[in-house]
């Protein structure tokens, strides 16, 4: 296939917008696959921000980096990601290059613990006011169970409404696939 699936896409928009030395959010450590990407575009002098209220995504995102030597650069959180300016350090205000969340649950954890629109929306804004010019937020959403269609459903109003002055914003997404496939929604800032 020629076309890139979802996370390869998702992956080659960070790579386009987080630079060696810059600052990088990962919204949903998860399972520490894309904090460990971010912390490699960033290199030894850059910072990755990686928020996940879970014990067990902290300890798997730990886990992962040290096996890779990449902890060094990155700072794990273990709290929501509503919370972002409150560990934001300062001089990475308005400097944040590029963000990912994907949305949901932690693949083989429990299915009840779910990202929420009220906590993903104020992500985005707090977001949205300190990346740079050029820098992009990517969501991959995952809304094949009911928190993640009420989610989409919220969301997707949310950054149709951002100022098109300020924010290109593009959705990405294969409409032929069953079983309600993930999508893309990429926000650049102006």
């Amino acid at each position: 296939m020629k076309l890139a699936g979802i996370l390869p896409f998702a992956r080659d928009i960070l790579q386009k917008s987080v630079t060696t030395n810059g600052i990088a959010i990962d919204a949903t450590a998860g399972n520490g696959h894309d904090t460990e990407f971010l912390a490699k575009l960033v290199g030894d002098n850059g910072t990755v921000y990686s928020f996940d209220i879970q014990d067990q995504a902290i300890n798997a995102t730990r886990d992962r980096l040290e096996i890779t030597n990449l902890e060094k650069q990155v700072h794990l959180i273990q709290d929501g990601h509503e919370k972002l300016e409150t560990y934001l350090s300062p001089t990475h205000h308005n400097n944040i290059n590029g963000a990912i969340f994907n949305l949901g649950y932690l693949p083989g954890s429990d299915k009840s613990i779910v990202t929420t629109p009220s906590t993903t929306i104020e992500a985005i804004q707090q977001l949205s006011k300190h990346l740079k010019k050029g820098g992009i937020i990517v969501l991959v959403v995952y809304h094949g169970h009911e928190e993640g269609k009420v989610e989409k459903d919220m969301l997707l109003p949310f950054v149709e409404s951002l100022p098109q002055t300020d924010f290109h914003v593009l959705e990405y997404r294969f409409i032929n696939q069953k079983n309600t496939p993930p999508f893309i929604i990429a926000i650049e800032k102006k």
